[in-house]
This record gives C-alpha cells, sequence and structure tokens, in this order.
C-alpha cells in the first residue's frame, strides 16, 4: 500500500522533472535576449523571413528572438506555465508535442507569413493552449477538463490574437501554433493514461445493456 508520503514525494518528484525542459528553454531565450543587449546587437535578421531562402533559419531560430524584455516576459510566464503542464499531464506525448508545434508552426509561417521578419515565442505559447485546451475537450477526462478550464481563465483572450488587428504582432505564428496545437490534441488523444467522469462508465455499461 502506498502512503501519503511516496504520493507527495512521487508528485514533487514528477514536477521537478516537469520543469527542466520549460526552464531550459526559458533560460535560452533569456541569454540571448541578454546578449543582444550586452553587446549592442541585435538577431532579427536571424528571425524567420517567410519565402526566403535566408529565411528558413529562422524555423529554428525566430521563436527563441525576442523585440524587447516586454516581448520577452510576454511570452516567458505562459512558456513556463503551460510547459510544465505539458510535462506534468501530458509525459508521453509532451516531447513530440512540443518539437511539432515549434516546427511546424514556424514552417507554415515561412510559407504564409508577410514579408517580414517574424520573432518571438508567442507560436510556441498558443501552440501550447490550444492543445492544453482541445486535449480535454476531446478526451472528457478529470484531469484535462479541470485544465482546460484553467487555461480558458488564464489565456482566454489569446483568441483574437489569430486576428490580424495588430500590424506589429506576427497573427500567422499566433494562428500557426494554434492549428498545431490542436492537431496535436487529436492526434495524441490517446496518449498518456487517464481517468474518466465518475459515472461515466456505469453509463457506457447501461448503454452495452439496452443494446443486447
Amino acid at each position: 500500500m502506498i502512503n501519503g508520503k511516496t504520493i507527495m514525494d512521487e508528485e514533487k518528484k514528477k514536477f521537478k522533472q516537469s520543469i527542466k525542459i520549460p526552464l531550459i528553454f526559458i533560460g535560452i531565450i533569456w541569454l540571448v535576449k541578454i546578449v543582444e543587449v550586452s553587446a549592442g546587437i541585435s538577431f532579427v535578421q536571424f528571425g524567420l523571413l517567410p519565402r526566403e531562402p535566408v529565411g528558413l533559419i529562422g524555423i529554428i531560430t525566430a521563436p527563441l528572438i525576442h523585440s524587447g524584455f516586454v516581448h520577452l516576459i510576454s511570452n516567458t510566464f505562459p512558456l513556463f506555465i503551460l510547459g510544465t503542464a505539458l510535462y506534468y499531464f501530458y509525459p508521453e506525448s509532451a516531447g513530440r508535442v512540443a518539437i511539432l508545434v515549434y516546427l511546424l508552426s514556424n514552417i507554415i509561417v515561412w510559407f504564409i507569413g508577410r514579408e517580414s521578419y517574424h520573432i518571438g515565442a508567442s507560436g510556441v505559447v498558443y501552440g501550447l493552449v490550444t492543445f492544453t485546451f482541445f486535449s480535454g475537450v476531446i478526451r472528457w477526462d478529470r484531469r484535462s477538463i479541470v485544465l482546460s478550464l484553467i487555461i480558458t481563465f488564464l489565456y482566454g483572450s489569446y483568441t483574437w490574437g489569430v486576428l490580424p488587428t495588430d500590424p506589429k504582432v506576427s497573427w500567422e505564428s499566433h494562428l500557426s501554433g494554434a492549428v498545431i496545437g490542436f492537431i496535436c490534441a487529436i492526434i495524441f488523444k490517446n496518449k498518456d493514461p487517464y481517468e474518466k467522469f465518475a459515472g461515466m462508465d456505469d453509463e457506457e455499461d447501461e448503454l452495452e445493456i439496452n443494446n443486447l
């Protein structure tokens, strides 16, 4: 029998594992900005420039570059919260989801984006938001539903970010990230064990009996 202390220790260990990748990524984007400011240079030329061969490097580097500290901070907290939630609640699919959102969203922007440098990790944030939300809707389990409600409360206003309302904002990155996050929620819907709502099994049993 597993006692409360053992469960608590396991949860602490799981949480510590879950924050590693988000913290590493956040550390990298902050280091990039600090280097820029300290050296008095800009890495914007390493951003994503749509439909230009030179802009292909941006598929990898664009999310690491931010226009300023306000832009950086605005992405830091969502990346930590959503990234930790991803690795904590969906450990089996987390790595693949993170890679797909990171790469595919930027590939889409390279094809459809405006002819301007696109930078920042906002596309990744949108991908994580939609993956988390739609995972709850699709899976319909306690954990995912509660997580979806929390994400809706915290980041519901992000919905408007996929619309071209501000010429200085890469809505293409937001939209692409959201689309890939939604697709990932469908692809990985059967990954990671989960617990159904109480009563759902009983309802399913009744349906089976009625169909006999």
